[in-house]
């Protein structure tokens, strides 16, 4: 298997960390944008999208701040996905960082289907 490479990226939202927690950390949030449906049994999170399944294990998270995924795919792996909540001290801007990893010819997609989905949310919050 190929070496998969982190990347991050960063994505101006306007919403209130704490609302937008609930979007990044619950099953019923992340179901209204990041996936068709999402069900949780304790730290494991199932996820569907076109009847299509994706198992992911909730590696860690802090209230308010951010999520830490780690596909069961990936488990023998250093891979995750997270989503981190910023909010710079000054502004008090609201953005979303996401940190994944891709296989090298795959990264451009990856960084495309975030670009969606994040759009996805923006949409659901009414900051788009």
């Amino acid at each position: 298997m190929d070496e998969k490479v982190k990347f991050e990226m960063e994505f101006p939202i306007h919403a209130s960390p704490q609302l937008l927690y609930q979007y990044i950390s619950t099953p019923s949030g992340l179901s209204e944008w990041f996936a068709e449906n999402v069900n949780s049994r304790g730290e494991l999170f199932k996820f569907i999208w076109d009847g299509t399944e994706e198992q992911a294990k909730l590696v860690s998270k802090k209230s308010g701040e951010r999520i830490k995924f780690k596909w069961l795919a990936d488990e023998e792996d250093p891979y995750y996905f997270e989503i981190r909540i910023q909010v710079d001290e000054i502004t008090k801007d609201v953005s979303i960082i996401v940190i994944d990893f891709a296989e090298e010819d795959e990264v451009d997609e990856s960084k495309m289907l975030w670009e969606n989905q994040i759009a996805d949310l923006k949409q659901v919050l009414g900051s788009a």
